[in-house]
């Protein structure tokens, strides 16, 4: 009996790009010995994406799509598709051709060798802005520096899951996804490769810098309670600064010096006062985490399919 593999795609306004990729996942998979289908999950386009899913579910009987009601994310996007598909193993791959098909058959390769979980690594082209490697290349290390996780520099959601690791994510439901982190803190068997991102031809990136900076600040806090240590820590910190600033202050007392300059004594003050919104802000993170949790609202909500029943 074949195995079954589910293409999982979340796609956004990525309407041109589409058959595109379609076209070339078939070409990979032809001859490949597998049973296969196209599962696109569409996160709320605004343009004709999803009259562009119907049409090519219409001509093809493997391509199937989830509509949601609104965008609710990328990584809740995937969740939603992962809730549904059936397969013997899920590649999870971006709709916009920046995760190259040809690196499918790879991915399968390492599967059928007894790996659970291949994920890739990122090898950006020389081209690439500094700006923007040196900004990938922090999010990594501050994820690694601040979470229990270690996350090869480059990991990227293009991936390979076998059902058993599907099963499983299904049964977990924290409020904030963070996929890169969950698929490396479950274990199993990983292995890794390198992949060299394909050129996007249309549409437009949807990881603008505040979202990365986001996606980040969701990552740390969904792994690890290090940034409460550090709040407490520089308490600790700022409290001996002041302690030793105290001997100045008798001394300047005893011998009637006037303490003058109100600007450094206001500097003071708004610094600590940053300090303090900073730890607080910390505090409240993981405050409001718990109280998202505890809505148990849906990672997502399914306007319309045509995956069978």
């Amino acid at each position: 009996m074949k195995k079954k593999v589910a293409f999982l795609i979340p796609v956004c306004n990525e309407e041109n790009n589409i058959p595109v990729l379609i076209s070339s996942l078939r070409n990979e998979m032809y001859n490949s010995g597998y049973v296969y289908t196209f599962n696109f999950i569409d996160d709320g386009s605004s343009d004709k994406t999803l009259a562009v899913l119907k049409e090519a579910a219409a001509s093809h009987t493997d391509v199937f799509f989830i509509s949601l009601s609104r965008n609710f994310g990328h990584q809740n996007a995937l969740k939603a598709g992962i809730d549904q598909v059936e397969a013997d193993c899920t590649i999870m791959m971006d709709g916009d051709l920046q995760h190259p098909p040809s690196y499918v058959p790879r991915l399968l390769a390492k599967w059928e060798e007894g790996n659970d979980i291949v994920y890739t690594i990122r090898k950006d082209h020389k081209e690439i802005a500094m700006m923007k490697r040196k900004t990938s290349s922090l999010f990594y290390q501050v994820i690694n520096n601040l979470s229990d996780i270690e996350l090869e520099e480059g990991t990227a959601d293009f991936r390979l899951l076998d059902r058993k690791v599907i099963n499983l994510l299904r049964n977990l439901n924290e409020s904030d996804i963070f996929l890169r982190g969950l698929v490396k803190w479950i274990g199993f068997t990983q292995s890794g490769i390198e992949y060299i991102p394909g050129i996007r031809t249309a549409g437009t990136t949807k990881y603008t810098l505040k979202r990365m900076i986001r996606f980040a600040l969701q990552g740390i806090t969904s792994f690890s309670i290090k940034p409460l240590y550090i709040a407490v820590y520089l308490g600790f910190l700022f409290s001996l600064v002041a302690l030793l600033y105290l001997p100045y202050v008798f001394y300047s007392y005893y011998f009637e010096h006037t303490i003058s300059g109100w600007a450094s004594l206001i500097a003071t003050i708004a610094f600590f006062a940053g300090i303090q919104l900073m730890i607080l802000g910390i505090i409240g993170i993981y405050i409001g985490k718990v109280f998202i949790q505890s809505k148990q609202r849906p990672h997502y909500i399914i306007k319309e399919s045509n995956l069978p029943a």
